[in-house]
């Protein structure tokens, strides 16, 4: 069986790395469900890493539906990852219904070729799962992560089953989510042929800055922050004044 780790920082890929794990997901912010990692990062990560990288490349938190700017971004983001060498592209695209946006994955997928191309867990949106998994098939995705809609894959490995079935191999499921070496042999039992986990230890700092830099009105899927146009312009129309 083959681990993934999730690495959202240099040390985190290395660590994966020595520790034998077969491939890595490099992303950024974890809290948020990871986005794209920045250019030093990746290069440095596939410079010093001889495991293969795999890149999630979502150009925010939030939902997945994008605008044409935003869609713009991640096609950039993925031409980029393939000149420094990656390995793999995770991405995707959902319509405002919570449906796969086949024609931009689509899109994506081509883009992304000869890399092989994850859709990532924005299937645990989908309602239809087994209608979306025929249609990552046909336009050619090469696996799907994804904690079987539940927030721990333990608890969703009945629907992993059944995806995994659906896809007759054409399509790999890559179960995600709460796993760890407690629950990793039962994938591995079930016959799944690879896993992905962040294996996350968390380190408190000695010396904290008494001032937080993170926000709990920003960590909300149901929301979408951007710095607003009549807001800055009454600062502006303010300070000129």
């Amino acid at each position: 069986m083959l681990l993934e780790i999730c690495a959202s920082s240099y040390q985190s890929a290395i660590n994966a790395q020595n520790a034998g794990a077969h491939r890595i997901e490099l992303c950024s912010e974890l809290a948020v469900g990871g986005i794209t990692p920045s250019y030093g990062l990746i290069k440095k990560v596939i410079e010093n890493l001889s495991i293969p990288v795999h890149v999630l490349i979502r150009p925010r938190s939030g939902n997945f539906t994008y605008s044409e700017e935003e869609f713009e971004i991640i096609k950039t983001d993925i031409k980029l990852c393939k000149e420094l060498g990656c390995h793999g592209i995770v991405s995707g695209v959902l319509k405002a219904d919570n449906t796969v946006d086949v024609i931009r994955t689509q899109e994506l997928i081509e883009l992304s070729k000869p890399l092989s191309f994850t859709f990532h867990r924005a299937f645990d949106w989908i309602e239809n799962s087994l209608e979306a998994v025929e249609q990552l098939v046909i336009i050619g995705a090469n696996r799907i992560l994804t904690s079987g809609k539940e927030l721990k894959a333990e608890e969703g490995i009945q629907l992993l089953q059944n995806l995994a079935k659906k896809t007759q191999n054409k399509l790999l499921i890559l179960p995600g989510g709460g796993i760890n070496k407690e629950n990793a042999l039962l994938f591995k039992n079930k016959g799944f042929q690879e896993i992905h986990c962040s294996a996350s230890k968390i380190e408190h700092l000695k010396d904290e800055g008494k001032i937080p830099m993170n926000s709990s009105t920003f960590f909300n899927e149901n929301s979408i922050v951007h710095s607003d146009y009549d807001k800055i312009k009454n600062i502006v129309d303010l300070i000129r004044s």
